[in-house]
């Protein structure tokens, strides 16, 4: 699979009826995060909504919907610092991701008063870009730069050591005398 794209839809006044008369119903399918962040909000129904549809995108854009031995918390979603709906897959949802190569699965998530969409984007490698091949001249050019760089380095030294060997004086600039010998450097 190069990637895979699954988008779902729920009316909230579903959310709410299923929410009222199952209580359990948000304890056995969402994460005690989720919930937290849902019970929180004005309209927790919408909030639900719209992580249910981010579950059943997420595992469309896998290809599979809530079969094969996936629960309905191997999809759950959180959110990353800046705010952004992250899907997280544990158990059988994360294996069939790993078998497909899946490296990342974006995820976007929205809703009305009315509906709650999500639209999730399953990423393989098989489908990122592949970093910029450098061509040939540029690495010659690369290489010729760090051997011209050694002979700088070892001129350099060169340089110093015949400095060295000459004292003091060789390292006053030309045509100037020293007219302290011998006298303490007003620079000490």
């Amino acid at each position: 699979m190069a990637a895979g794209i699954g988008v779902d839809m729920l009316e909230i006044a579903r959310m709410e009826r299923v929410l009222e008369r199952r209580p359990n119903f948000a304890r056995r399918v969402f994460t005690d995060e989720e919930r937290a962040y849902c019970d929180r909000t004005a309209r927790p129904a919408e909030h639900y909504a719209a992580r249910f549809a981010a579950r059943e995108a997420v595992l469309k854009a896998l290809g599979t919907g809530f079969s094969g031995g996936i629960g309905l918390r191997d999809v759950s979603v959180t959110r990353d610092e800046s705010g952004r709906p992250r899907a997280l897959l544990t158990g059988r949802a994360a294996e069939v991701a790993r078998e497909q190569g899946v490296r990342e699965i974006a995820l976007s998530i929205s809703h009305t008063h009315d509906v709650a969409v999500a639209n999730a984007l399953a990423v393989t490698d098989d489908v990122r870009p592949a970093p910029p091949a450098r061509d040939e001249a540029a690495r010659a050019l690369a290489t010729s730069f760090k051997e011209a760089r050694s002979v700088l380095d070892e001129l350099e030294r060169v340089q110093e050591a015949a400095l060295e060997g000459l004292g003091p004086a060789a390292s006053a600039p030309s045509g100037a005398t020293d007219h302290t010998a011998g006298q303490p450097s007003s620079e000490e």
